[in-house]
Order: C-alpha cells, then sequence, then structure tokens
C-alpha cells in the first residue's frame, strides 16, 4: 500500500493518502474538493557524507570535524 502526495488544484493544500489497487485520487481532506493532483514525490539517499541531491548532510557539514568512523579533524582516508 503505497503513499502518494497531493495538492488540491482549489485550496492548495498538500497532503498525503494511502492509495488501495487503482483508487480514484482522494478528495482534499481542508476544502473537500476532489480537484487534485497528485504530487512528484522525492527521495533522497545518503551517500558518501551527501544525500542523493548532492548536499552535505549534518554529520558531514558538522564543525566538530572527522567523521563518523574517527575522531580526528583531519582524517585523510575519507577527506574530511
Amino acid at each position: 500500500m503505497p503513499i502518494f502526495e497531493y495538492a488540491c488544484k482549489d485550496c492548495g493544500h498538500e497532503f498525503e493518502d494511502i492509495v488501495f489497487g487503482r483508487e480514484t485520487r482522494p478528495g482534499c481532506p481542508k476544502c473537500g474538493s476532489q480537484n487534485t493532483d497528485k504530487l512528484m514525490s522525492r527521495c533522497r539517499a545518503k551517500v558518501g557524507g551527501r544525500d542523493s541531491g548532492g548536499q552535505e548532510t549534518e554529520a558531514a557539514s558538522s564543525s566538530s570535524g572527522g567523521c563518523s568512523g574517527c575522531t580526528s579533524g583531519n582524517c585523510s582516508s575519507c577527506g574530511a
């Protein structure tokens, strides 16, 4: 049962809904309109201190230095 993201064309409210099979698009829980669009979902995965969007993750950009595998502030093996 996948969860999909939707946006209401009438009020602009964005919401998620569980979809069973090939049901029609859900109505907006805020205004009740049936005029909704399925949104393109984004997902990100952490790879080497950066997420799949190329942004540094919080751990990689922290000011403490080092990486999760060492306590040194200058780790030549990982470049942190």
